[in-house]
């Protein structure tokens, strides 16, 4: 008889060491570490100071669409009531009456996030789908319409500012600088996207993703839906009152209007979307975009919400999964040796597509140029050249790289498509015959 402490029994009872998975945190670590030495610009620390806290952001707030199902628009509640609060207590360490240092501050901001969250979520969770994203709806614009009710608590129009520059330095940093705040962010940034996809990984975590796939049989085999959504809702309003609370941190400032606004929510669930809210990764590089697209594109056209408004139609149309979704299928290709055989297909996809977005934006923007800025004159700036939105000839120029450019896309589309079926058909194969042997 083999006995229980045996080494083969033992051995039995360790999981292997995940060494891909090893490598993949320990590169999101050294990111996070090195690029503000790559990137030294005053510009590039702000904007990875704020990909930062909205990585925890986006990731707490996919785990509410993502992995239970529950699509939200009152997502900036517990991010905003995360940070109002986290600059009160730091107004009130800075006066010596809350003995609690900048660096624990983040927490006070979660906590926050979940003690609203906690009182808030009981009502919204019980029901779900339609339902419950009309109540996260009503509930935002209560809260955003309270920021103008109560001007004492949550600063009027003007909002709150703060100086984060209190107490004893530690380890010698004071966080007055913008470079040692975005390392009090990454550090953050790392630690909370460990512990939700650990979570992910939960008895919780898991029973969520099959209350989102099935509620009824969950619900069969003895569990309470309402109660798993609710626990759930919780620990995401906690990481939201995290990010709500590093945010605050960063600017020094927060107005209600802007941080609790439905529009804020909508941002969140938009580049969840975007990025792909079927993959742990997927809001992380919502989170890329979102900041790209507020500070860059932005600056840019004034046109920038019309963009990025047909990006998000286009994705829901071609990508309903996401760029994650992307990357992943094209990884799974590539392992099985078939990616270089569509390589013709994308530089046909990319060509087309560059020609129809210049000459689909040259069109937008004259158009903009003429409603806007017609007292200007009619000449405008584009892609590095001066184009004249007047002139007959531009506007033929850019129709017909539009034309040209959809032309283009829909021949390689269907070259695409029949290969890509055919790559798909050969997969299915392989992988059923490797299941036979």
């Amino acid at each position: 008889m083999t006995s229980a402490t045996s080494p083969s029994t033992a051995h039995d009872r360790v999981k292997p060491l995940n060494i891909g998975r090893l490598v993949v945190w320990t590169l999101f670590a050294l990111a996070l570490a090195v690029a503000p030495h790559l990137f030294t610009s005053s510009l590039a620390l702000t904007m990875l100071s704020q990909i930062g806290y909205l990585i925890i952001i986006c990731l707490s707030y996919n785990m509410l669409l993502g992995q239970g199902g529950m699509l939200s628009f009152g997502h900036a509640v517990y991010t905003g009531l995360g940070s109002f609060i986290t600059v009160h207590a730091i107004q009130m360490a800075s006066k010596g009456e809350l003995p609690i240092p900048l660096w624990l501050m983040p927490i006070v901001g979660g906590l926050a996030g979940m003690f609203f969250a906690t009182v808030l979520g009981f009502v919204t969770t019980k029901k779900s789908g339609t339902t419950f994203a009309m109540i996260t709806m009503g509930i935002g614009e209560l809260v955003a319409a309270m920021a103008l009710m109560f001007p004492e608590f949550f600063g009027g129009e003007g909002g709150i500012t703060i100086d984060r520059v209190y107490g004893k330095p530690l380890f010698g940093l004071n966080f007055g600088s913008g470079l040692q705040v975005y390392y009090l962010i990454a550090v953050y940034c790392f630690i909370c996207t460990a512990l939700m996809f650990a979570f992910t990984g939960t008895p919780l975590g898991r029973i969520l993703n099959a209350v989102r796939d099935n509620p009824e049989r969950v619900e069969f085999i003895g569990y309470n839906t309402q109660r798993v959504r609710y626990f759930a809702f919780i620990i995401a309003g906690f990481f939201a009152g995290v990010g709500g609370a590093l945010a605050a941190i960063n600017f020094e400032i927060v107005t209600g209007g802007d941080s609790l606004s439905v529009l804020r929510s909508g941002g969140y669930l938009l580049f969840t979307f975007l990025g792909g809210a079927t993959f742990f990764f997927g809001p992380i590089i919502g989170a890329v975009l979102l900041v790209f697209a507020s500070i860059l594109l932005s600056e840019l056209t004034k046109a920038w919400l019309l963009y990025l408004g047909l990006v998000f139609l286009f994705m829901v149309m071609y990508a309903p999964g996401g760029i994650a979704s992307l990357i992943m299928m094209n990884l799974r290709v590539a392992k099985y040796g078939k990616l270089r055989t569509l390589a013709l297909p994308y530089l046909g996809l990319a060509v087309g597509a560059v020609l129809a977005v210049l000459g689909a934006a040259a069109m937008i923007e004259m158009t903009y140029h003429l409603q806007l800025n017609a007292a200007l004159g009619p000449e405008l700036k584009f892609m590095g050249t001066t184009i004249n939105a007047q002139a007959l000839s531009s506007w033929v120029v850019a129709g017909v790289l539009f034309a040209v450019g959809v032309g283009v896309l829909e021949v390689f589309r269907r070259r695409f498509a029949r290969q890509w079926g055919a790559i798909q058909e050969y997969i299915e194969h392989e992988t059923k015959r490797g299941e036979a042997h």
